[in-house]
Parts: C-alpha cells; sequence; structure tokens
C-alpha cells in the first residue's frame, strides 16, 4: 500500500487502500460506496446490513448479501414489518445470513420504524439526507491517516441519537458514520482515488435525484 493509502489496480486506476485487491471488493469500492443513494429500500437495506455487520468485516456480509436480500424480501420494509416469530424461527435457522436474533429481531422492528419515517417525512431518503454533511465541516483534506481514524463525525452521532429516539435498534454513531460513508451523505474516497470525483460531481446533483 502506498503511503498515502492509495493502490494502483491492474486497470491503472488508483483506488482506496480497504478493498485488499479483491475482486468483488473493488466492485463495492468502484460503483457503489459513498455513491449517493436516495432509494428507501436501498437505504433501508445498508442501514440493516451495517447493523448485522457489528463485530464483523463489511466484506462478510457484502458476501452474504444476496442471501440477506432473499431472506429479508429485498429489504422491502413494507413486506418486513409483518414478519412474526413464524419468520424468525426460519431466518435464525438460514446459515446464508448472520443467524443472530437480536439483529433479525432488530431488522423486523426497524421496518416498522421505516414505515412511520415515510409516513413522517414522504421518505427515508427525504430524512437520511437531512444529516448531509456540509463541505465546511468535514476535514480539508481526506487522505489516509484522516480516514483510518474517523470512526464517528458529530452527524453520525446525532443520527444515531435520533434514530434511537424513534426507536430504531442496532444503529450506534459507528455504523450511522459507515451508512453515511457508504450512501453518499459524504465523500470519504481519498485524495487521488479515482472515484472521488465522480462521488463529488453526483452530490452536486443531489436536488435532481429527490
Amino acid at each position: 500500500m502506498a503511503k498515502e493509502g492509495l493502490v494502483k489496480g491492474e486497470d491503472g486506476l488508483l483506488r482506496c487502500w480497504w478493498h485488499g485487491g479483491l475482486e468483488d471488493y473493488i466492485e463495492y469500492h468502484d460503483t457503489e460506496w459513498g455513491h449517493p443513494t436516495v432509494d428507501d429500500f436501498r437505504l433501508f437495506e445498508k442501514i440493516c446490513l451495517e447493523g448485522f455487520q457489528s463485530g464483523l468485516s463489511w466484506l462478510t456480509i457484502l458476501r452474504k448479501r444476496e442471501n440477506f436480500r432473499k431472506a429479508f424480501k429485498k429489504f422491502d420494509f413494507n413486506k418486513v414489518a409483518k414478519f412474526g416469530e413464524k419468520e424468525v424461527e426460519v431466518l435464525v435457522q438460514n446459515a446464508g445470513i448472520i443467524r443472530h436474533r437480536g439483529k433479525i429481531n432488530a431488522t423486523i422492528n426497524n421496518a416498522l420504524r421505516a414505515k412511520e419515517m415515510k409516513k413522517e417525512f414522504g421518505s427515508l431518503a427525504k430524512y437520511f439526507w437531512q444529516y448531509e454533511t456540509k463541505a465546511k465541516d468535514r476535514p480539508k483534506k481526506m487522505d489516509y491517516a484522516t480516514l483510518s481514524q474517523l470512526a464517528t463525525t458529530p452527524a453520525s452521532i446525532a443520527l444515531s441519537k435520533d434514530l434511537k429516539k424513534r426507536g430504531w435498534k442496532f444503529v450506534g454513531p459507528t455504523t450511522a458514520y459507515a451508512f453515511m460513508q457508504a450512501m453518499g451523505l459524504v465523500n470519504d474516497h481519498l485524495e487521488g482515488c479515482h472515484c472521488r470525483k465522480l462521488v463529488k460531481e453526483k452530490r452536486k446533483n443531489m436536488e435532481k435525484l429527490f
């Protein structure tokens, strides 16, 4: 890994170091991580999967994501909100996902909270994008030293606090920040990463996405 946290791929492009050269992780880095997202089901999926990740690596979750999507009805919170004990018992026996009863129950709970949120705000996107961090409140330079120490921010702490107040589960400040990074509420691609400029341009056009 270069000192500045950038790695040049076989295609000649510089990327953030954390993909580790793994093909599926590179694909995730290039096409998903940090790209602004306003689709309610994807937002719900991500906040739930970040909760499942707690204590694990994101790569573990990423490689099980299709299993999660099948198990949780493509994270359609309207459908997940109807899950009961019968569905929970099936999920606990599903070796394709993380069989953590507490996190499974939290996902069902969060689906109910998501329905409430959509009713109140019109969409999950309108709620979550309130926490987009403005440029003046971001680090002056996003380099390896900065990103590797950036686990929470005032915005992620505020988001976590409000979600918990609304009854959401497994949404601590670190989970909230990982969610913000992945869904594009912040642009944490390193300076020099080929994705940083693309994500920056997409974020400029956010008002067109709602």
